[in-house]
């Protein structure tokens, strides 16, 4: 077998607040955009090789916060851009660069839903 991306599902009882996280504060751009649906208001998000599916279905965001992770190797850079355009996105419990015990430095952000987006760097 082989896979090329992992590509996940993430649920918002209002999409807009999945926009601002991926695309604002992240930089993903939209590659599929179905907001005007009716039925359920889908769009893909991408960035280099990271895709997302943001799926708008109250039932499912009430069920599923997800805790995601993008490595980087420069999480000083990441880190200041974001805490300089979204800081109001920085997770209070670890808003800033953290070398953690596995070895990586860390710093976090959650949208107003709950989603979960931890930045990390392995150290060498």
């Amino acid at each position: 077998m082989n896979f090329t991306c992992l590509v996940p599902n993430v649920f918002y009882t209002d999409i807009s607040i999945g926009i601002q996280l991926f695309v604002d504060c992240l930089g993903f751009t939209i590659t599929y955009d179905d907001r005007a649906s009716l039925h359920q208001p889908f769009c893909v998000v991408v960035n280099d090789n990271l895709k997302v599916h943001l799926v708008e279905n109250a039932e499912f965001a009430a069920k599923d916060r997800p805790e995601l992770r993008l490595e980087t190797n420069d999480i000083d850079s990441v880190y200041q851009t974001i805490s300089a355009s979204h800081p109001q996105l920085l997770h209070p419990n670890l808003s800033t660069v953290t070398l953690r015990p596995w070895n990586a430095k860390e710093f976090a952000l959650v949208d107003a839903s709950g989603v979960c987006i931890i930045i990390q760097q392995w150290m060498k």
